[in-house]
């Protein structure tokens, strides 16, 4: 019966997951389109310090559907581990990625498609062979958990680095640096799901008839838990501001589950009792979703899609037999043409207009 529980259990935690995964990813989309609407009304944008995104309803259905993805990720945490729903978020990135080419008109080429599927395969593998956290059932159980040396060391440093980034770094170096404010989101992100997994343990414990709500952590969770969304809301809204969202959603999903599965591996003695394959299916499955979001975002600004492919191997084998591509072959071929000009053209006019595109978004 128990096996059937946890079995049952295990479901619904995934169908949450990537439930949360679509609101999330979606969330993305709407806030950015909320904040460029802004830009464009000459508003006081919000990677400057403004808050007029407040007055836009785009940008309130972007958090609403944020809020609507945090609620089934918090529910999902309660009835499956963190090791399992984490790594689940790699599907708002694809989701993200996919909205993102639709409305905010940022391309999604060959590379793109394929850093998306080996996010998806390192999902899957990461699920397979995730860690088991040990059982912890009551807020007592969870209470010794915070308290484990290890874990307030952890805290502790987390806590630092936030603050040093949020008041020395930040200012400085925070709309040059994209890793500034995604760092800040991720690290918080790591405090946040461990209350979220306090949490929905005394939601549990409230249904079964426990006195939680005379609990002391059950309210140090809660406050600790809005300190904490509301300062990934802050700062992860600047970081989409300031730059390209095909780039803030994976390098945040890559930094923020760095910082999750540290925590709760940390807080839940994970590892010790993990066999040597599923020690290396878990690195193996997270590299892979890292490979895939690099191909995700770094090659964004390459057109390369199928139909280039039979072109360039054609260039390819014309290189390998000695043969130079010269002025009077990019004529000569009609079906080549644009792409020979394309390539005749100066690094220097490549490079113009891309800094022309940054300044102008």
């Amino acid at each position: 019966m128990s096996q059937t529980r946890g079995k049952y259990d295990f479901c619904i935690g995934l169908v949450l997951a990537m439930s949360s995964s679509i609101f999330i990813g979606g969330s993305f989309i709407l806030k950015k389109k909320g904040l460029l609407r802004l830009a464009r009304k000459g508003s006081m944008r919000a990677g400057q310090g403004g808050h007029a995104y407040l007055k836009e309803w785009l940008w309130w259905a972007g958090l609403l559907s944020m809020g609507a993805g945090e609620v089934a990720n918090f529910a999902a945490y309660a009835f499956a581990p963190a090791t399992l729903v984490t790594p689940l978020g790699a599907l708002s990135v694809l989701v993200s990625a996919i909205l993102s080419s639709f409305f905010l008109n940022e391309k999604l080429n060959l590379h793109g498609k394929i850093g998306c599927l080996l996010s998806i395969l390192g999902s899957t593998v990461m699920v397979i062979h995730a860690p088991q956290e040990e059982e912890v059932e009551t807020l007592n159980e969870m209470s010794h958990k915070l308290g484990d040396p290890g874990f307030v060391v952890f805290a502790t440093l987390v806590v630092i680095v936030s603050l040093i980034l949020i008041f020395v770094v930040g200012p400085r170096h925070g709309q040059t640096n994209i890793l500034v404010y995604i760092t800040i989101c991720s690290v918080i992100g790591a405090l946040s799901v461990s209350c979220v997994k306090g949490l929905g343990i005394a939601i549990k414990e409230l249904f079964a008839g426990k006195p939680v709500l005379k609990h002391p952590l059950s309210w140090i969770l809660l406050l600790s838990l809005i300190v904490c969304v509301s300062t990934q809301i802050n700062y992860l809204n600047r970081a989409l501001d300031i730059f390209n969202t095909s780039i803030v959603t994976p390098i945040y999903y890559v930094i923020f589950t760095t910082s999750v599965l540290t925590c709760s591996a940390i807080l839940f003695k994970e590892w010790q009792h993990m066999a040597a394959d599923d020690i290396i299916g878990t690195f193996s499955g997270f590299l892979t979703i890292i490979v895939g979001i690099f191909l995700l975002h770094a090659f964004k600004d390459v057109n390369f899609t199928l139909a280039n492919l039979p072109l360039s191997l054609r260039k390819d084998d014309r290189a390998a037999n000695g043969a130079l591509l010269s002025t009077y072959d990019c004529f000569n071929h009609e079906e080549e043409s644009a792409a020979c000009l394309a390539e005749m053209q100066p690094a220097e006019s490549l490079s113009g207009r891309r800094n022309g595109s940054l300044l102008a978004f």
